[in-house]
Protein backbone atom coordinates (compact mmCIF):
# COMPACT_ATOMS: atom_id res chain seq x y z
CA UNK A 1 0.00 0.00 0.00
CA UNK A 2 1.27 3.19 -1.37
CA UNK A 3 2.54 5.74 1.75
CA UNK A 4 0.09 8.27 2.89
CA UNK A 5 0.59 12.26 2.39
CA UNK A 6 1.16 13.23 5.94
CA UNK A 7 -2.28 15.66 4.96
CA UNK A 8 -4.30 12.20 4.63
CA UNK A 9 -2.78 10.77 8.13
CA UNK A 10 -4.09 13.67 9.66
CA UNK A 11 -7.47 14.10 8.01
CA UNK A 12 -8.28 10.44 9.40
CA UNK A 13 -6.57 11.40 12.93
CA UNK A 14 -9.48 14.54 12.87
CA UNK A 15 -11.93 12.27 11.54
CA UNK A 16 -11.48 9.92 14.76
CA UNK A 17 -11.74 13.20 17.33
CA UNK A 18 -8.09 12.83 17.94
CA UNK A 19 -7.16 16.47 17.21
CA UNK A 20 -7.89 19.12 19.91
CA UNK A 21 -9.34 22.27 18.20
CA UNK A 22 -9.39 24.17 20.98
CA UNK A 23 -7.39 27.07 19.78
CA UNK A 24 -5.02 29.14 23.02
CA UNK A 25 -6.65 31.82 24.37
CA UNK A 26 -3.43 34.25 24.25
CA UNK A 27 -3.13 33.57 20.29
CA UNK A 28 -7.36 34.58 20.14
CA UNK A 29 -6.59 37.71 22.39
CA UNK A 30 -3.82 38.90 20.36
CA UNK A 31 -5.39 38.60 17.06
CA UNK A 32 -7.30 41.08 15.81
CA UNK A 33 -11.06 40.82 17.29
CA UNK A 34 -12.46 41.97 14.09
CA UNK A 35 -11.26 38.59 12.40
CA UNK A 36 -13.08 35.64 13.53
CA UNK A 37 -11.65 32.72 12.95
CA UNK A 38 -13.25 29.86 10.61
CA UNK A 39 -13.36 26.23 11.11
CA UNK A 40 -10.92 25.53 8.74
CA UNK A 41 -8.01 27.64 10.36
CA UNK A 42 -8.48 25.86 13.59
CA UNK A 43 -8.02 22.60 11.96
CA UNK A 44 -5.15 24.20 10.47
CA UNK A 45 -4.24 25.51 13.54
CA UNK A 46 -5.37 22.23 15.04
CA UNK A 47 -2.91 20.19 13.04
CA UNK A 48 0.27 22.45 13.35
CA UNK A 49 0.01 22.00 17.15
CA UNK A 50 -0.10 17.94 16.86
CA UNK A 51 2.48 18.16 14.05
CA UNK A 52 4.79 20.24 16.25
CA UNK A 53 4.47 18.92 19.74
CA UNK A 54 4.36 15.09 18.81
CA UNK A 55 6.35 12.24 17.25
CA UNK A 56 4.74 10.65 14.49
CA UNK A 57 5.38 8.48 11.23
CA UNK A 58 8.88 9.87 9.09
CA UNK A 59 8.88 12.66 11.37
CA UNK A 60 12.07 15.25 10.14
CA UNK A 61 14.11 17.52 12.32
CA UNK A 62 14.49 20.26 11.34
CA UNK A 63 10.65 20.56 10.83
CA UNK A 64 9.63 21.65 7.55
CA UNK A 65 5.96 21.73 6.61
CA UNK A 66 3.45 22.84 4.53
CA UNK A 67 -0.11 24.67 3.60
CA UNK A 68 -1.62 24.01 0.68
CA UNK A 69 -4.97 26.46 0.68
CA UNK A 70 -7.04 27.94 -1.51
CA UNK A 71 -6.40 31.53 -2.42
CA UNK A 72 -8.15 33.77 0.01
CA UNK A 73 -8.53 31.41 2.54
CA UNK A 74 -6.85 33.30 5.19
CA UNK A 75 -3.53 31.66 4.84
CA UNK A 76 -1.61 35.47 6.10
CA UNK A 77 -4.32 34.86 9.48
CA UNK A 78 -3.02 31.67 10.21
CA UNK A 79 0.92 33.00 9.81
CA UNK A 80 0.11 35.76 12.54
CA UNK A 81 -1.49 32.69 14.42
CA UNK A 82 1.76 30.29 14.38
CA UNK A 83 4.06 33.50 14.73
CA UNK A 84 1.63 34.36 18.11
CA UNK A 85 1.89 30.38 19.00
CA UNK A 86 5.70 30.16 18.51
CA UNK A 87 6.66 33.06 20.55
CA UNK A 88 4.95 31.42 23.45
CA UNK A 89 7.27 28.23 22.36
CA UNK A 90 10.46 30.20 22.57
CA UNK A 91 10.76 31.98 19.03
CA UNK A 92 11.36 35.34 18.63
CA UNK A 93 13.02 35.17 14.93
CA UNK A 94 10.81 35.48 12.14
CA UNK A 95 11.86 35.20 8.50
CA UNK A 96 8.65 36.06 5.73
CA UNK A 97 9.64 35.53 2.05
CA UNK A 98 8.27 35.61 -1.15
CA UNK A 99 8.94 35.75 -4.58
CA UNK A 100 6.74 39.53 -5.13
CA UNK A 101 7.71 42.92 -3.68
CA UNK A 102 4.14 43.75 -3.66
CA UNK A 103 2.95 40.73 -1.71
CA UNK A 104 6.27 41.83 0.79
CA UNK A 105 4.40 45.17 1.26
CA UNK A 106 1.18 44.04 1.42
CA UNK A 107 2.15 41.96 4.23
CA UNK A 108 3.94 44.73 5.96
CA UNK A 109 0.93 46.33 6.09
CA UNK A 110 -0.80 43.15 7.55
CA UNK A 111 1.69 42.59 9.84
CA UNK A 112 3.14 45.80 11.21
CA UNK A 113 0.23 48.68 10.35
CA UNK A 114 -1.98 49.13 13.32
CA UNK A 115 -4.29 51.67 11.05
CA UNK A 116 -4.65 49.76 8.68
CA UNK A 117 -8.28 47.61 8.24
CA UNK A 118 -6.13 44.84 7.29
CA UNK A 119 -4.07 44.48 10.20
CA UNK A 120 -4.10 41.11 12.05
CA UNK A 121 -2.73 41.33 15.28
CA UNK A 122 -4.79 43.45 18.25
CA UNK A 123 -3.28 46.83 18.73
CA UNK A 124 -1.59 45.68 22.46
CA UNK A 125 -0.29 42.04 22.51
CA UNK A 126 -0.01 40.32 25.98
CA UNK A 127 1.46 37.17 27.44
CA UNK A 128 0.15 37.04 30.65
CA UNK A 129 1.44 40.30 32.27
CA UNK A 130 3.90 41.25 29.53
CA UNK A 131 3.69 43.51 27.18
CA UNK A 132 5.16 42.31 23.54
CA UNK A 133 6.06 44.06 20.42
CA UNK A 134 6.08 43.29 16.82
CA UNK A 135 9.37 45.04 15.19
CA UNK A 136 10.57 44.85 11.80
CA UNK A 137 14.27 44.07 11.34
CA UNK A 138 16.98 43.33 8.66
CA UNK A 139 18.72 40.94 10.42
CA UNK A 140 18.71 39.17 13.51
CA UNK A 141 21.70 40.32 15.28
CA UNK A 142 21.31 42.29 18.56
CA UNK A 143 17.54 41.75 18.59
CA UNK A 144 15.38 42.23 21.39
CA UNK A 145 14.63 39.07 22.46
CA UNK A 146 11.73 39.95 24.60
CA UNK A 147 9.97 41.07 21.00
CA UNK A 148 8.70 39.32 17.62
CA UNK A 149 11.09 40.38 15.41
CA UNK A 150 10.22 40.20 11.22
CA UNK A 151 12.61 40.10 8.59
CA UNK A 152 10.78 40.72 5.14
CA UNK A 153 12.45 39.81 1.94
CA UNK A 154 12.05 38.50 -1.42
CA UNK A 155 13.47 35.25 -2.23
CA UNK A 156 15.68 36.85 -4.91
CA UNK A 157 17.26 39.18 -2.39
CA UNK A 158 17.51 36.67 0.02
CA UNK A 159 19.65 34.40 -2.21
CA UNK A 160 21.83 37.22 -3.25
CA UNK A 161 22.10 38.70 0.24
CA UNK A 162 23.50 34.87 1.92
CA UNK A 163 25.61 34.34 -1.62
CA UNK A 164 27.47 37.98 -1.22
CA UNK A 165 27.28 38.88 2.00
CA UNK A 166 26.81 42.80 2.70
CA UNK A 167 26.25 45.08 5.77
CA UNK A 168 23.32 44.77 7.96
CA UNK A 169 22.34 42.15 5.33
CA UNK A 170 21.33 38.64 7.00
CA UNK A 171 23.97 35.62 7.15
CA UNK A 172 24.41 32.09 7.69
CA UNK A 173 25.43 32.92 11.22
CA UNK A 174 22.13 34.20 11.87
CA UNK A 175 20.34 31.03 11.16
CA UNK A 176 23.20 28.47 13.17
CA UNK A 177 23.54 30.82 15.89
CA UNK A 178 19.84 31.52 16.73
CA UNK A 179 16.58 29.34 16.29
CA UNK A 180 14.51 30.85 13.58
CA UNK A 181 11.31 30.26 11.63
CA UNK A 182 11.13 30.50 7.95
CA UNK A 183 7.91 32.10 6.58
CA UNK A 184 7.60 31.20 2.98
CA UNK A 185 4.14 32.29 0.92
CA UNK A 186 3.98 31.69 -2.70
CA UNK A 187 5.79 28.68 -2.01
CA UNK A 188 5.52 26.85 -5.12
CA UNK A 189 8.03 29.55 -6.80
CA UNK A 190 10.69 27.91 -4.67
CA UNK A 191 10.20 24.47 -6.22
CA UNK A 192 12.52 24.77 -8.90
CA UNK A 193 15.08 22.49 -7.64
CA UNK A 194 12.98 19.98 -6.97
CA UNK A 195 11.50 20.35 -10.47
CA UNK A 196 14.67 19.91 -12.05
CA UNK A 197 16.02 17.08 -9.99
CA UNK A 198 16.04 14.67 -12.79
CA UNK A 199 18.73 16.85 -14.21
CA UNK A 200 21.15 16.69 -11.76
CA UNK A 201 23.91 19.23 -13.13
CA UNK A 202 21.57 21.55 -12.44
CA UNK A 203 22.04 20.51 -8.40
CA UNK A 204 25.05 21.69 -8.55
CA UNK A 205 24.30 25.40 -8.95
CA UNK A 206 22.55 27.87 -6.83
CA UNK A 207 19.11 28.44 -6.58
CA UNK A 208 16.25 29.62 -4.70
CA UNK A 209 15.11 26.40 -3.04
CA UNK A 210 18.58 24.98 -2.15
CA UNK A 211 19.30 28.13 -0.71
CA UNK A 212 16.45 28.29 1.68
CA UNK A 213 17.58 24.73 2.51
CA UNK A 214 20.93 25.81 3.39
CA UNK A 215 19.83 28.66 5.93
CA UNK A 216 17.00 26.33 7.04
CA UNK A 217 19.37 23.33 7.74
CA UNK A 218 21.96 25.13 9.53
CA UNK A 219 20.03 24.75 13.14
CA UNK A 220 17.59 21.41 13.94
CA UNK A 221 15.40 23.93 16.00
CA UNK A 222 14.80 26.18 12.99
CA UNK A 223 11.57 25.67 11.31
CA UNK A 224 10.23 25.83 7.50
CA UNK A 225 6.62 26.79 7.25
CA UNK A 226 5.38 27.05 3.81
CA UNK A 227 2.09 28.70 2.08
CA UNK A 228 0.40 27.70 -1.16
CA UNK A 229 -2.35 27.67 -3.24
CA UNK A 230 -0.66 25.67 -6.43
CA UNK A 231 0.80 22.34 -5.74
CA UNK A 232 2.37 20.72 -8.67
CA UNK A 233 0.91 16.86 -7.76
CA UNK A 234 1.57 15.95 -11.27
CA UNK A 235 5.11 16.24 -10.88
CA UNK A 236 6.76 12.80 -9.07
CA UNK A 237 9.39 14.81 -7.46
CA UNK A 238 6.86 17.33 -5.79
CA UNK A 239 5.04 14.60 -4.22
CA UNK A 240 8.35 12.54 -3.22
CA UNK A 241 9.17 15.78 -1.52
CA UNK A 242 6.32 17.08 0.05
CA UNK A 243 4.66 13.54 1.21
CA UNK A 244 5.96 13.78 4.50
CA UNK A 245 5.55 17.79 4.56
CA UNK A 246 2.09 18.57 3.17
CA UNK A 247 0.15 19.58 6.80
CA UNK A 248 -3.59 20.57 5.16
CA UNK A 249 -4.97 20.40 1.67
CA UNK A 250 -7.66 22.53 1.75
CA UNK A 251 -8.83 23.17 -1.95
CA UNK A 252 -11.05 25.81 -3.53
CA UNK A 253 -13.29 23.11 -3.97
CA UNK A 254 -13.71 22.96 -0.37
CA UNK A 255 -13.62 27.04 0.37
CA UNK A 256 -16.38 26.99 -1.75
CA UNK A 257 -18.61 24.08 -0.37
CA UNK A 258 -18.29 26.17 2.67
CA UNK A 259 -19.74 29.00 1.65
CA UNK A 260 -16.77 31.10 2.04
CA UNK A 261 -15.79 31.73 -1.84
CA UNK A 262 -17.70 34.37 -3.69
CA UNK A 263 -18.80 32.99 -7.20
CA UNK A 264 -18.33 34.92 -10.34
CA UNK A 265 -21.25 35.32 -12.29
CA UNK A 266 -20.95 35.20 -16.30
CA UNK A 267 -23.65 37.31 -17.55
CA UNK A 268 -23.50 36.78 -21.13
CA UNK A 269 -25.77 39.26 -23.71
CA UNK A 270 -25.85 39.80 -27.37
CA UNK A 271 -24.04 42.94 -28.45
CA UNK A 272 -24.92 44.57 -31.67
CA UNK A 273 -21.17 45.82 -32.00
CA UNK A 274 -21.76 48.29 -34.77
CA UNK A 275 -24.30 50.31 -33.13
CA UNK A 276 -23.25 49.80 -29.44
CA UNK A 277 -26.28 48.39 -28.54
CA UNK A 278 -27.11 45.47 -26.33
CA UNK A 279 -30.02 43.38 -27.37
CA UNK A 280 -31.58 42.49 -24.12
Amino acid sequence: MPQQFLYEQLDSVSKMGFLKKEIPDFIVENLNPAFELREYQKEAFARFFHCKTREYENKEYPIHLLFNMATGSGKTLIMAGLILYLYKQGYRNFLFFVNSTNIIEKTKDNFLNNLSGKYLFNNNIFFGNKQVQIRQVNNFDGVNDQDINICFTTIQKLHSDLRNEKENSLTLEDFRDKKIVLIADEAHHGQVQTKQKALSEKLEKPNWENTVEKIFKQNNRNLLLEFTATMDFADKNIVEKYKNKIIYKYELKEFRNDGYSKDVELLHTDTDKKNGLFKL
